[in-house]
């Protein structure tokens, strides 16, 4: 039996749950809008960061083409898609760039390739990482000129089996300290001239 004391509580609820129901369409109206205002600079900053990043490894001499307008999708051995993108002038491929991720001492380590159409290395820089300060950070251009040392390089040059650090017999240096790091990246760099080695043909076919 309803007494008169609960007869307002319960006239109060449908009230309520409108109420609340109108608040919580108005923050998802909100949230929507600053998504879809912030989505547009987002993906723009992310667009000239790359741009900046291709000029660091491919001269803009080397290519009369916008390089990040048709990226080719292929799959890496991970089953991931990999956006390669072509720099070509007079309708040929002068250069292909794309990303590589090596697993360093504290997280991924990101860094962007280019090569020349004979799979020759034409600059490589890393992108992103978190690594030690001081140690393993030496990957970074700015801190040191190890990553610059392999320009020049292909998937035979040096042979395969020299495509490690030293302290595991190979022809890289590693850093004092911090040899995780430097590991990581020749490994992820070797996996990316294979991968050109893998699909070259459809690398060097130009799109239309």
């Amino acid at each position: 039996m309803t007494t008169e004391a609960q007869t307002p509580l319960l006239e109060r609820i449908p009230y309520q749950a409108i109420l609340l129901g109108a608040c919580a369409a108005i923050a998802a109206a909100l949230l929507l809008g600053v998504d879809n205002a912030t989505r547009e600079p987002i993906a723009q900053r992310k667009m000239e960061d790359l741009q900046q990043s291709l000029a660091q490894v491919v001269p803009d001499d080397l290519h009369d083409n916008n390089m990040v307008a048709k990226p080719l999708l292929l799959t890496g051995a991970d089953g991931k898609e990999v956006k390669v993108y072509q720099g070509t002038k007079a309708g040929n491929v002068t250069a292909l760039v794309w990303e590589t991720v090596g697993f360093g001492y504290a997280d991924e380590i990101r860094t962007i390739i280019a090569l020349d159409p004979q799979g020759k290395i034409l600059g490589t820089r890393v992108l992103s990482h978190k690594e030690t300060p001081g140690l393993g950070d030496k990957i970074e251009a700015a801190k040191d000129d190890w990553i610059t040392k392999f320009t020049g390089l292909s998937l035979g040059n040096p042979p395969e089996d020299q495509w490690k650090v030293k302290k595991d017999g190979g022809q890289f240096d590693q850093f004092s300290g911090a040899t995780i790091t430097p590991r990581a990246v020749v490994k992820s760099l070797h996996e990316a001239l294979q991968f050109f080695e893998a699909h070259k043909v459809e690398m060097l076919e130009v799109k239309p």
